[in-house]
């Protein structure tokens, strides 16, 4: 991969420091399920076949790139909730958009790209990418294209009551899914780029963002890693190293192993409410968002609301905004929902965690 690309941000994330995500819950006391479920990666080793990538000093990045994503798999491989996939795993050239689609088509929950950098200097060091702000509209409207797949499925009004994949509402849902997928992304680097440096003593190049395309492809959590400058000669020799290629692929895979373990005790399926008078009260609600995938419910992401809620309804997540049993109070907090952008919001209220019609609620009252 040229370092020396057009369009590059250069710009430098520093200090990055990630606390656990935690789902704000607005019950007097819950329960809480955490998720048990397999995590897919997606390893794609960048060029091949008749693209061999860069040829720093006579060592072909493709090459390389191959041999580091099959150790980073291999190790991965060993962990029993982690199912890892290929782009490629032979010298075969493959299309970039196809790399983001195979992520795509997979529900990948992170896709990892690997490649190494050239300079027309001496330059040296690893750097890692996440996309730039300009690639998320095209970002979103393949997330847009994904989500309408719902739509060919049997008994999808059942399966997806309410969706609808040109509605603002999901369309709000997918922006805000990119907003996610930014901060986990800036995650996942980070933690690549800590094991360089820290574990590895290489130098850091630090999380950059920029418009790759093969980032722009995928609808999950993305990094671009460069392992280092194969036109250094020092490090080019590292690289094409068996001890360089496993070293560098241990950084990797224990930085993807820690993210997963990070995705594990901050996914919630769901909340069980265990105080009895909160279940026999009627609740209203208001419905601002909803999607497949789950989001922060800090309030930068839905325009400055507090205390937004996120529940699992079958295969999708659905955002609450405000919780009462006054039918007068909800009515203020769509007004303020409504005020705040959320044009399609709409009151929906509960019995005993049971949803119910509105105009029920409002008689049992």
């Amino acid at each position: 991969m040229n370092f020396l690309q057009t369009n590059k941000f250069n710009t430098k994330v520093k200090n990055l420091f990630f606390l656990p995500i935690f789902i704000s819950i607005f019950f007097f006391s819950s329960t809480f399920i955490y998720a048990q479920k397999s995590y897919t990666i997606v390893l794609d080793a960048g060029h091949g076949g008749k693209d061999p990538g860069n040829l720093g000093n006579g060592y072909k990045e493709k090459n390389i790139a191959l041999k580091v994503a099959l150790m980073v798999g291999a190790e991965l491989k060993k962990e029993k909730d982690i199912k890892v996939l290929y782009t490629r795993k032979t010298d075969v050239k493959i299309a970039l958009w196809k790399r983001g689609d195979i992520a795509n088509t997979a529900k990948a929950d992170l896709f990892v790209s690997i490649h190494c950098d050239s300079h027309t200097s001496n330059a040296f060091g690893a750097g890692t990418f996440v996309l730039g702000l300009r690639g998320n509209k095209k970002n979103l409207e393949i997330a847009k294209r994904e989500n309408a797949v719902i739509l060919e499925e049997d008994n999808y009004k059942e399966k997806y009551k309410g969706f609808d994949s040109n509605s603002a509402e999901s369309v709000i849902g997918l922006s805000l899914l990119q907003e996610e997928n930014l901060d986990k992304s800036l995650e996942i680097a980070s933690l690549i780029q800590i094991n360089f440096t820290k574990e590895l003593k290489r130098l850091d190049r630090k999380v950059k963002q920029d418009n790759f395309q093969v980032l722009r492809e995928t609808i999950m959590p993305s990094v671009l890693i460069e392992l280092g400058f194969l036109t250094n000669k020092k490090e080019g020799r590292y690289l094409n190293s068996k001890k360089g290629q496993q070293q560098m692929g241990k950084a990797v895979s224990d930085a993807i192993k820690n993210y997963v373990n990070h995705l594990k005790v901050n996914t919630i399926v769901e909340v069980l409410d265990t105080d009895e008078n909160i279940k026999n009260t009627i609740e209203f609600k208001i419905q601002i968002a909803s999607g497949k995938n789950k989001i922060s419910t800090k309030s930068y992401n839905f325009k400055g609301l507090k205390k937004v809620q996120v529940v699992k309804v079958g295969n999708f997540y659905k955002y609450y905004y405000s919780n009462t049993s006054e039918y007068k109070k909800v009515l203020k907090a769509l007004k303020i929902a409504k005020q705040k952008g959320y044009s399609t919001a709409f009151i929906v209220a509960f019995k005993r965690g049971e949803k119910i019609s509105v105009l029920e609620a409002k008689k049992m009252q």
